[in-house]
């Protein structure tokens, strides 16, 4: 339906009985419950958290945008905002969705190195249009995720220890903030906003293009080597890891990740029914050099597939191969000063095999680049490792198996990633220091007062001094 169908309807539960926005006449499409086209619009990839809007605003255009705050602005409505919905911070009911699929254009500048990229675009998007230039973004390992919402919770790159976040390299943002207000911002005319912005998530508006800078990579050695689990002892294979991660320079940038497979005929033979523990490395030097820097990793056992080889950046999504179809699942992670041996193989035990549900683990090497300052609020820049847990389940019986796992690591957790909080919008302490959250929460007072943007994880006002 457009919004011209639904002037004079009143609204749902918290709807305050308001009516369509200002601009009714003009055609934008609108949904409400029992539409058709509904369903569909509010599903995202994380499958668990219901969305149950009470309309949602179908975006093709900053306009678009607009007229969503405007509406939600007369209702005292809250507002939320999904691209892809790969993190959904959880189940909502009411207020007001708005959707960026639609806005999926990219344009490249090859002189510039830089990229414009529109709210609904997929990483894998941008990685094809840079590609013919030789010019990569700072993209995450999943090329379906939304290349802007995961940028403005920081930005975990495939480059990250050579580069940084992918928030680092941010030049401007159009967003749309809670007084309706279409603003061209960067650090230089805005940066109280701007450094809001690039760490603070869809706190502070609804951004609807962001400029970011590429780098100068046109391909990289990279790729995965897979362990059995019940072959190799897994806390060995960790022990090693950690210990390789001291010898390596920036330019490489590497992950452990220990899965346990169903047996189930969708997998590929080498994964069903097993428990794999793996390596997976993106190095942006000769492949010679590579080779040489992967040898230790090689000696520590059979492998059930070695994937390491030069490629074009094009096929780096082939390095962690991520899963392409919507599922139910909950994670979270830890930002850690250091990584104990000991105590992450313990949470490699209570996630393991044996243990129900499906939990997939991912420990990434941190520090290079990520530790540099930048004019941002992505936080926590001097942990050296980050565990990422997942579970195949919605969020109580995840807890049940991952909070205790995060207990053991808590001695050496200095706090959590936005990036990685998957379902745990109800949990906001250790997501940013106490420095940060304080200073993002004055300038949220500031942009928006009323708290409309609080269907994420929520950074309430406070009104202090900036």
């Amino acid at each position: 339906m457009t919004l011209q169908d639904h002037k004079g309807h009143k609204g749902d539960k918290g709807d305050k009985g308001n009516e369509s926005p200002k601009d009714a006449t003009a055609q934008r499409l609108v949904l409400r419950p029992g539409d058709d086209g509904y369903e569909g619009e509010v599903a995202g990839f994380q499958t668990g958290p219901a969305q149950r809007p009470a309309v949602v605003f179908a975006a093709s255009s900053p306009a678009d945008v607009a007229a969503a705050v405007a509406y939600a602005a007369d209702g005292g409505l809250p507002v939320g905002v999904q691209a892809t919905g790969h993190g959904l911070p959880g189940a909502a009911e009411g207020g007001v969705l708005i959707t960026t699929r639609r806005m999926d254009g990219v344009t490249i500048d090859p002189e510039a190195r830089t990229a414009r990229i529109q709210a609904g675009v997929r990483w894998g998007g941008v990685v094809e249009a840079a590609a013919p230039y030789g010019l990569a973004p700072l993209n995450g390992s999943a090329p379906g995720v939304g290349a802007v919402s995961y940028t403005l919770s920081g930005g975990l790159p495939l480059l990250a220890r050579e580069f940084g976040y992918a928030a680092d390299h941010v030049r401007a943002l159009d967003v749309v903030t809670a007084d309706g207000r279409l603003r061209h911002v960067t650090r230089e005319s805005d940066p109280d906003l701007y450094w809001a912005l690039l760490g603070g998530g869809h706190n502070f508006g609804v951004v609807t293009e962001v400029e970011t800078g590429l780098v100068p990579v046109a391909r990289l050695y990279g790729g995965t080597l897979d362990f059995d689990g019940r072959a190799v002892d897994p806390e060995a294979v960790l022990r090693a890891y950690e210990r390789w991660t001291r010898t390596v320079p920036t330019t490489l940038t590497s992950s452990f990740a220990a899965v346990a497979y169903p047996d189930v005929p969708a997998l590929p033979p080498h994964l069903r029914g097993r428990y794999v523990i793996s390596v997976r490395v993106v190095y942006t030097g000769p492949g010679t050099d590579g080779e040489r820097l992967v040898a230790p990793l090689r000696a520590l056992g059979p492998v059930l597939r070695d994937s390491l080889r030069e490629m074009p950046y094009a096929e780096s999504h082939t390095v962690h191969s991520d899963p392409d179809v919507p599922h139910t699942y909950y994670g979270d992670s830890a930002v850690l000063s250091g990584l104990d041996v000991a105590a992450a193989a313990e949470v490699l035990s209570r996630t393991g095999p044996e243990v129900s549900p499906m939990c997939v683990v991912q420990i990434n090497h941190l520090g290079g680049a990520l530790a540099a300052e930048a004019p941002n609020s992505v936080p926590h820049r001097e942990g050296r490792f980050l565990v990422r847990l997942v579970a195949m389940a919605g969020r109580e019986a995840a807890r049940e198996v991952l909070d205790p796992a995060f207990a053991i690591l808590s001695p050496w957790t200095v706090g959590r990633a936005l990036n990685f909080a998957f379902g745990a919008g109800d949990r906001t302490e250790g997501l940013y220091d106490a420095e940060t959250r304080l200073r993002l929460a004055a300038l949220k007072a500031r942009y928006d007062p009323s708290g409309m943007f609080r269907r994420n994880y929520t950074i309430e006002p406070v009104r202090e001094r900036v």
